[in-house]
């Protein structure tokens, strides 16, 4: 995984614990999720990617 072994990651994980606090990692977590979930669909359904382009394509 890129180079990286258990003790790189887990000064990492400490490193980022440090910065934003144990209270903020759950939220850093979520707007993770939420984003690579996101990612995720607009790579695998082409369809729903661009709403802009589309309703701008409509008004035209």
């Amino acid at each position: 995984m890129f180079g990286i072994g258990m003790p790189e990651l887990i000064i990492i994980l400490v490193i980022i614990l440090v910065i934003f606090g144990a209270g903020k990692l759950p939220e850093i977590g979520k707007g993770l999720g939420k984003g690579i979930k996101n990612f995720k669909k607009s790579v695998n359904d082409p369809e729903t990617g661009n709403e802009a382009e589309k309703e701008k394509k409509e008004i035209d």
